[in-house]
């Protein structure tokens, strides 16, 4: 089975597989953070609600929050991006992700923008 990634209005995106979600940036979001050079990221079991801080991202250009687009529990997080932040850059989609949670409710991710729909965003930014 394919991981479909959903997306936020905030840039953010999601993965989910099984019960349990990825959480990163988008390509958008990073370009417009410019490069990122430092990344602070919650303790593993912490609860973070829907619209909740996720992670906080600091580039050359502005500090920023990352919302987490669903509720849940931190299982894991990337600790890789703390000590090489531009890998944020290098790879949002990818080895750039944020963290991992234990989903609160599945049908959260289901209300998230799927790929078709993010693009459509953008062209109207």
């Amino acid at each position: 089975m394919m991981i479909e990634t959903r997306y936020t209005k905030d840039h953010e995106w999601v993965r989910l597989d099984g019960g349990i979600a990825t959480i990163g940036i988008t390509d958008y979001a990073a370009e417009q953070l410019g490069d990122v050079v430092f990344v602070e990221l919650p303790k593993v079991g912490k609860a973070i609600e829907k619209g909740g801080e996720a992670a906080v991202v600091e580039s050359v250009k502005a500090a920023s929050e990352v919302y987490a687009p669903i509720a849940g529990e931190v299982v894991e997080v990337n600790s890789a991006i703390e000590g090489e932040p531009a890998n944020v850059n290098a790879e949002p989609m990818g080895a750039g992700w944020f963290i991992k949670l234990k989903v609160k409710n599945a049908a959260e991710v289901g209300a998230l923008m799927t790929e078709a729909q993010y693009r459509d965003y953008l062209k109207g930014l």
